[in-house]
């Protein structure tokens, strides 16, 4: 029940990233206008158009929020204003906690990553919890950069982001600035939502798992046409080897020829590795924690890729099984932020059917 529990969950989060994904790339396609929503001081909002010369004329909303509801959203005119319209929502610096964070210089491209680990450690909230982003990166001494954070709930920021996609807004966009920057200085993205993501996510959702199920047709009456075929091809060698039989050679020698030759296949039976018995046994011996991505058998060799937690005991593990021997890396144990674990390339020798067993 556990393991047929984990392969519904994992493979229902890989149909929701992929339809996420796919919105995505869909989404980018759309071309809304874009206009800001602005927080004074005062706790109101001015609606102006990001770019200048629009002829959007600003409207002030108020910003009461009263237990996780925005009230008073908008005056008249407001929604003809958002509708339809990419929405830049920046929010005063005093509702974020600020921290700054210093990483080694070839971090840079992987900042989400670390920043999304950290969250918990950096703030009062988990990363599922906090509403976060980071400002550009400056050079902080030799090899090392330094960003600063910005975070606040999650629960804080979501009443505004439905309020303005109640108003008919394509999307919302969050942002803030640091304390104390000047006009100049560029804004730090919070977090973005598209009103029609989950209607679209759910669509494209149905999509994939109908063509996962049309998929898995496919392939079971293509299995079932090879059952079908070697079943067929087994049969006509079971009546070859019968009439063989039938014919008995008279001479000595001739026999000795055949059973010479079936010496000679079985001794290539017994020395050749079973590639499934060496999936049987890589399937017992591999810890759950283990997800195999490619397998290839070339000859005697087994080359497995994968994602584990401990890369260095699978070497052990499969050492200490009596059908693999001279396990090692063919190539780098690599850790990506965005997978769980290190992903690690190992090859080993098949033993043999005929091998003795340590």
């Amino acid at each position: 029940m556990k393991a047929s529990s984990a392969i519904a969950d994992g493979f229902s989060g890989a149909i929701d990233l992929v339809a996420s994904t796919v919105a995505t790339w869909l989404g980018r396609l759309d071309s809304p206008r874009s206009v800001k929503l602005i927080e004074d001081e005062g706790g109101r909002f001015v609606l102006q158009a990001a770019q200048p010369n629009v002829g959007l004329s600003p409207i002030f909303l108020t910003s009461n929020v009263n237990e996780g509801q925005v009230i008073d959203a908008a005056r008249d005119g407001a929604t003809t204003g958002l509708s339809g319209a990419r929405v830049e929502l920046f929010l005063r610096p005093d509702r974020f906690l600020f921290r700054s964070i210093e990483f080694p210089g070839r971090a840079a491209e992987f900042l989400d990553g670390i920043v999304r680990s950290q969250i918990d450690r950096l703030t009062p909230w988990s990363a599922a919890e906090a509403a976060f982003g980071w400002s550009k990166s400056a050079a902080a001494g030799t090899d090392r950069i330094v960003a600063t954070i910005a975070a606040t709930e999650l629960a804080l920021v979501m009443p505004y982001i439905r309020a303005i996609a109640h108003m008919g807004a394509h999307s919302v966009a969050v942002f803030t600035s640091m304390p104390d920057s000047s006009s100049g200085a560029s804004p730090i993205k919070i977090c973005e939502e598209r009103a029609q993501d989950v209607s679209e996510i759910a669509r494209i959702r149905r999509a994939l798992i109908m063509l996962f199920v049309a998929g898995g047709i496919a392939a079971g009456t293509a299995i079932a046409a090879f059952t079908i075929a070697n079943a067929h091809v087994q049969s006509k060698q079971d009546d070859v080897a019968r009439r063989m039989a039938d014919l008995r050679p008279a001479s000595g020698a001739t026999l000795g020829t055949v059973a010479a030759a079936l010496r000679e296949v079985e001794r290539r039976k017994q020395e050749s590795p079973s590639t499934v018995i060496a999936l049987e046994t890589l399937s017992r011996i591999l810890p759950d924690h283990t997800y195999v991505t490619e397998l290839r058998v070339e000859g005697n060799k087994l080359r497995l890729v994968g994602i584990t937690r401990d890369a260095p005991s699978l070497i052990e593990l499969i050492e200490q099984s009596s059908r693999f021997t001279r396990a090692t890396f063919f190539g780098p144990t690599i850790r990506s932020p965005s997978e769980p674990g290190e992903r690690f390339h190992i090859e080993a020798i098949i033993q043999p059917l005929g091998a003795p067993l340590s």
